[in-house]
């Protein structure tokens, strides 16, 4: 089966012709019949080389070995500077959908059409896993460009039976080169700057969209949706383009443990300006169009929330799956603080919880995500007492005696760490945190952003114990969360001071007399900051300054 479908792509119809020195175009003359049709050239890597395909930065090489079926697959070398994103062009008709599948081997491995429709997987396990997606061609569209790539820093990927299916066969047999000749090699290193990662605009609920391309950097923050305070309300059409993902604070529960969320916009009342329902959501839409993400945030200062029992569990998913469903949002961004979080005496090792609020929140969130796919973005904002104390402290200890809140959020990171788009921990309204150089870290200056940030890049030893090491998040997972202004929240710096801590986690320079035990790491991806409309209120400070930094 696995290599009757190679032997298939080989026999597809029309001829090809590989450019000199550019990307790959591959012309086919659409027959008028409505079966299926198979439009990529060497899908299955049987020519034994790469061609039509082209791979960015000369990354991609045809190999033995690795095949899901025949003899052969396409290997992708990703590494710190490169996603080794290989792409192949093709002839396609308007109005007309089409299917993109592959079977790929790795690390964050995405699949997808330039422009369009993506999708992805964090972890295949060591084994081939399928990914397929649907696309629709617009009124004028007559081609499209497909890729396959992996993720900074995750190593090689491995893609094979790669399929693109649709309405009319091509027509003749192409022509394939039986080994890689000079010329297509010339054209896979040609074309390196014409690849793009992808990312679409629809929610969870519709098409395929993909997280930020990694390696990129994010402005993240939180939009006072269901409140107002001294900061003003601001519709979400207002909302500057510079804000990449934005958090609808809050949603919160009918009471503390029944985990039914709801989501209530600002009353007329408390804000004269609210824009309708039908506003908000056409709203919420056109940032998505912009490839903007916008999540439902629970939780916050006031929304306490305790999944004590599965039927609280279970009213979690459903009411905070119909919230995403109603206003057609891309995820979901956990902000537990208060006493949402407890260990219960005796749960001592954060990759095997027992108490019911931690597993039962992770159970939760592993059930959204399953219902919607790869491309559900989790964030997380905790306090740094309930991620970065954990060094020093977990929860009640071995003797008891200690606040069962300490560290209480790392079990739930590391469970999830797989399906976790961006950790974001508050470092404001802290106390004094240690740090991995054994000092005692306070809110004000660079020091306790390069500190605290350093201990989710390196890893850290859960209470001391070098046996049960918090493993190190990707940097492509880790923002870095401060306050937009004085009134926002306690520890604001001013923006010379977060770029001197961003100036050390990303170059290695500025760093004081901390030194980062994970280096420097120029795609940590971000800032996030309380909030949007503090932001606005004080000028748009933050954001502007992030934007000049990032460029």
């Amino acid at each position: 089966m696995r290599t009757s479908r190679k032997k298939r792509l080989l026999a597809a119809g029309t001829a090809w012709a590989v450019a000199a020195a550019g990307a790959v175009a591959i012309s086919f003359g659409l027959a008028g019949s409505a079966s299926a049709g198979e439009f990529l050239v060497n899908g299955g890597l049987e020519s034994g080389n790469l061609a039509p395909w082209t791979c960015s930065g000369a990354t991609g090489s045809v190999v033995t070995g690795h095949a899901h079926g025949g003899s052969y697959a396409l290997a992708g070398a990703a590494s710190s500077t490169d996603t080794a994103q290989c792409t192949q062009t093709v002839a396609v008709a308007p109005n007309t959908t089409y299917t993109l599948s592959a079977y790929v081997n790795g690390a964050y491995v995405y699949l997808g059409v330039n422009g369009s429709s993506s999708t992805w997987t964090p972890s295949t396990g060591g084994a081939y896993q399928k990914l397929s997606v649907s696309f629709t061609t617009t009124a004028t569209q007559t081609s499209a460009t497909v890729f396959t790539h992996g993720w900074y820093g995750q190593g090689t990927y491995y893609a094979d039976d790669i399929s693109l299916d649709g309405p009319g066969a091509p027509s003749s047999s192409p022509s394939v080169p039986s080994s890689p000749s000079p010329s297509a090699s010339a054209s896979a290193s040609a074309s390196a700057s014409a690849s793009a990662s992808a990312s679409a605009s629809a929610s969870p609920s519709g098409s395929a969209t993909s997280p930020p391309p990694a390696g990129s950097h994010a402005l993240v923050g939180y939009l006072h949706a269901s409140f107002a305070n001294g900061a003003g309300y601001m519709r979400m059409s207002d909302v500057p383009d510079s804000w990449d993902v934005i958090d609808l604070a809050f949603g919160e529960p009918d009471s503390i443990t029944s985990g039914n969320i709801h989501f209530n916009r600002c009353p007329v009342a408390q804000c004269p300006g609210v824009e309708s329902d039908a506003d908000f959501k056409a709203a919420i839409a056109a940032k998505q169009a912009k490839g903007k993400k916008v999540l439902l945030s629970i939780g916050g200062q006031n929304g306490e929330v305790q999944l004590t029992t599965t039927a609280a569990r279970d009213a979690f998913v459903s009411s905070v799956s119909s919230i995403i469903d109603k206003w057609g949002l891309d995820g979901l961004d956990i902000d537990f603080e208060g006493h949402s979080l407890s260990l219960n005496t005796g749960d001592n090792d954060f990759k095997n919880p027992t108490t019911p609020v931690i597993t039962n929140l992770i159970s939760a969130v592993k059930s959204l995500k399953a219902k919607y796919g790869a491309n559900f973005q989790l964030t997380m904002a905790p306090e740094t007492f309930f991620v970065q104390l954990g060094y020093q402290y977990y929860g009640s200890g071995p003797w008891g005696g200690q606040d069962p809140r300490a560290g209480a959020f790392l079990p739930v990171i590391y469970a999830l760490r797989d399906d976790l788009t961006l950790l974001h921990v508050q470092d404001y309204n802290s106390g004094s945190i240690m740090g991995l150089d054994g000092q005692y870290h306070n809110m004000g200056g660079a020091d306790f952003h390069i500190a605290m940030t350093d201990m989710l890049l390196a890893g850290f030893p859960v209470a001391g114990n070098t046996a049960n090491m918090f493993p190190p998040l990707k940097p492509s997972q880790v923002a870095i969360g401060m306050p937009a202004n004085t009134y926002a929240g306690n520890g604001y710096v001013a923006p010379a001071v977060v770029n001197q801590a961003l100036d050390c986690l990303t170059k290695g320079t500025g760093c004081g007399s901390y030194t980062p035990r994970a280096g420097k790491q120029p795609n940590l991806r971000g800032l996030m900051t309380w909030s949007i409309n503090w932001d606005n209120y004080n000028g748009n400070e933050f954001s502007k300054n992030f934007h000049n930094y990032f460029g």
